[in-house]
Formats: structure tokens, sequence, C-alpha cells
């Protein structure tokens, strides 16, 4: 196993402007996490393809060197503008996140459903695409949703363009995320009968990459909310601190929620790593679900980073995580730059793939191809 400090030396900015790089098509691509850490292993971006605008104008802001496209994938014609886009490129690896929201409890059970159109589409790019390898990634629950049939429905489909394929659940953290996240993997490789396997774990989690260690370094923001760009107060107290700010010359997106006095005397009741069930009897009521009320631990990663803020707390200190805390939970460096309202950056780092283990995907896919 790795040690903590060698499996972040390597975690630099990506350099885009070498042609002969293998090149990826980001599907779904949001801000970017996915591709992003295909391009710190060396692949090349060359289009990322996304309905929303908010997320491309961030995804282009970080992608200097890639197209963006902004199209809904569910029109009919979308699979057609969008090989015009890259025009006769060979594409080496295909990247898809759709959303499963059309798998509904009470519908038809199978990807013919019309709200499914997305993974449709998703498919429809690989057969007409046909990139040497491609990955699908989604929440854990689909592996066993309606039975698994809809997962084995989107492998027979995958076989049937002449694909071998593995798919599992991976935790995030195994590979230096400092995030308790699992998602769903379906990897696959053109041709038949292919040993197809994911990436082993690179961590143990007694190893882990902790809350502190993640961002332990940044502003406290006790006594003022910040600024959209700001200096370092302390140098780099971790390996993998060092790693984010590796070429950050300022702190970007490091705001903090100006909260009432009566959600901070709550917070503070919260103990770290506690969460509502923690709070006395009556206080805070208004929120009472699994997430409510959670604050990090520090020496431990943090729960899964969602699309809005409310929820979550710093391990420390008496507030919601800012974007910048809540990106490095993700992986992603202080480099990159978030654009856009709050609620918009909030979303965009909570549905982004965090691009550590992007990274691991890609390295693993270069393993697969003999690279």
């Amino acid at each position: 196993m790795p040690q903590k400090t060698a499996l972040f030396k390597s975690a630099s900015w990506p350099k885009y402007k070498n042609p002969d790089k293998p090149l990826v098509v980001d599907l779904f691509s949001g801000i970017g996490g996915f591709s992003l850490g295909f391009e710190q292993v060396g692949f090349r971006t060359v289009l990322g393809v996304d309905f929303d605008s908010s997320a491309l104008e961030t995804f282009r802001y970080n992608h200097p060197h890639s197209d963006a496209l902004q199209l809904d994938l569910s029109d009919s014609d979308a699979v057609s503008r969008l090989k015009s886009r890259i025009r006769r490129q060979h594409v080496d690896v295909l990247l898809a996140g759709p959303p499963c929201q059309g798998f509904s409890l009470t519908g038809p059970r199978n990807l013919e459903d019309p709200r499914n159109r997305l993974y449709l589409a998703a498919l429809e790019t690989v057969r007409t695409l046909q990139p040497t390898a491609f990955i699908i990634e989604n929440v854990p629950g689909m592996k066993t949703l309606y039975g698994g049939h809809v997962l084995s429905d989107i492998l027979d489909r995958i076989d049937g363009m002449g694909y071998s394929t593995s798919s599992g659940v991976l935790t995030a953290a195994d590979f230096g995320v400092p995030q308790l996240r699992r998602r769903l993997i379906i990897l696959a490789i053109k041709g038949r009968g292919l040993d197809v396997s994911l990436p082993k774990p690179l961590l143990k989690p007694a190893e882990y990459v902790s809350c502190a260690d993640a961002i332990g370094d940044l502003p406290s923001r006790s006594d003022d909310l910040g600024q959209e760009v700001d200096d370092y107060t302390s140098p780099p107290l971790s390996a993998y601190q060092r790693s984010m700010r590796r070429g950050s010359t300022a702190l970007h997106n490091h705001v903090a929620t100006r909260h009432t006095e009566l959600v901070r005397s709550v917070i503070r009741l919260v103990p770290e790593g506690g969460n509502y069930k923690d709070l006395p009897p009556g206080i805070g009521t208004s929120r009472r679900f699994n997430e409510a009320w959670t604050r990090y631990h520090g020496e431990k990663p943090s729960r899964t980073i969602d699309t809005g803020h409310r929820n979550h707390f710093h391990y420390k200190w008496d507030r919601v995580p800012t974007i910048r805390e809540n990106a490095r939970l993700q992986s992603f460096p202080d480099q990159f730059v978030f654009l856009g309202t709050k609620t918009e950056q909030n979303r965009h780092v909570g549905n982004a793939v965090p691009p550590l283990l992007a990274r691991a995907l890609a390295r693993h896919v270069n393993k697969l191809l003999g690279r």
C-alpha cells in the first residue's frame, strides 16, 4: 500500500497542449471532475457535454483547451450533433454519469421507458463513437434497483455492442479522497472475452485522508465571511494540502455562510462526528432525518458531499463548509475555480465525480489497455 505522501505527490494540474494524448469525451460532464482526473494522468478532454449552462461555464473556465457543448441528450438529434462536434477524431474513453430519476417505482422497469432517454443516449453515443473504453458512474442503489434488473439491462446492451465489462461499487476514500462517497462504476473495454476489472483500493481505512488532513489549513472564517479571492493564512499542514495547493497562488471560493445566532447555537451543541440525534430534546426539531445537523469528524473522512449546504457542518467551526472546503473534500485542487451563484456552486461540487477517484480509474484504464 502506498503511503499518503507518495499517493498525492504526482497530483499536478494537467497539461493540455499535447495533441497526441488519448482523447476523452465527458457526457453529463457538469464542471468536469471526471475528465479532470483523466487529464491528470495524461488524457486530453476533447469535449464536455451537459444541459446545465452554469456548470459548463465553470467547465470552460477550468478546461480552457477543451470544447464544451450545451445539449439535452434526450433530444432525438443529440447524438448526431455530438458526433459532428468532435468531427472525425477517435475517442479513446467516453465518460458518462447520467441521472437516474427516470426509474419510477411504478413505471416500466427497463430502459425503453421514455424517461430513461438519457441512459439510452449514453449507450447510443457509445454505439456511434465506438470508444476504446467507456465508464458509467452512478449511485450505488442502481446495482440493486428492481432486483438488479436495470443494471442487467445496461450490461446486456453493452455486451451486445461488443464490449467486455466489469461493474461494482467503489469507495472514494480508498483512492485518497477525504470522503466516504460510494459510487457504482461500470467499466467497459472494446472487445469480447477480455479480462476487465475495477481498480483495487490504494489505501486501507487506517490510512484514509481525514477532514483535518484536507481542510485544516484553511482560514476559520470565524471573524469574517471572507472573499471570493483571498490569501492563504497558514502553510499546508499535510501531504494532501500540499497537493491541493500545488500551483495555486490565491485562495478561491472560501466564503463562509452567514448563519443566524439561533442556527449557530444549535450547531454548537452537536459534538464532533455527531448529528441531530445528539441534540437535547426539543432542539433542532426542524430537521429530523439521517443527514440533519451532521458535524464532520476531524480525524475521519467526511460524509458524502451533497448538492445543498444546510445539513453538514465543519468539524471545528460552527458553520457549514465553504465551497472551497467541500471542493477539497471532493479532491478538487485549489487551482480549480467555481463560478456562478453559491447555490449553483454547491450543486456543482456535490454532483461532481471526485478527480482523485477518476484519476485512479484513468490509471487503471491505461493498465488494461497496456499503456
